[in-house]
């Protein structure tokens, strides 16, 4: 985990300002992946209580333009955040209880991953997302069609 002098010196060399809020909620981003804002929101409030909804969006806003955050938002799901950015990393969404996992990318012949038709794009990230049953909701899942429950 970052220490807030990492915090500070990756604000520096994204050229903003050092601000209480922005390194509130690039920490609670880091301690909370794919957090959506209410969570967030919540953490950096346990810190610092007088920081506003609309600081901590406008915080998130600036720091995904910036590149130290990536904003994901799974189909059905709110906007959730997570601080690990830049290797074209995937995830993976339980259909039951939402829980957000990272998936590196797959590694040998990918042909999902290479476009058929580029359509004259510089292509530089695919994003796939998987769907399935998170280990916590495929028991309870399986037990219930089998008429356990």
């Amino acid at each position: 985990m970052p220490t807030m002098s990492d915090f500070e010196r990756m604000l520096r060399e994204a050229d903003l300002r050092v601000t209480r809020p922005r390194v509130a909620v690039l920490t609670a981003v880091h301690e909370h992946p794919h957090a959506d804002t209410d969570s967030i929101i919540g953490a950096v409030r346990q810190d610092h209580v007088a920081v506003s909804h609309q600081a901590v969006y406008d915080v998130l806003r600036v720091l995904t333009a910036a590149g130290l955050v990536r904003r994901i938002e799974p189909s059905g799901s709110v906007a959730r955040y997570e601080a690990r950015v830049g290797d074209n990393h995937h995830h993976v969404v339980c259909r039951s209880c939402g829980a957000i996992a990272d998936v590196d990318c797959a590694v040998g012949s990918t042909p999902c991953l290479t476009a058929s038709d580029d359509n004259g794009y510089a292509i530089d990230e695919a994003e796939v997302v998987y769907w399935g049953l998170c280990p916590a909701c495929a028991p309870a899942t399986s037990a219930t069609a089998a008429g356990g429950d």
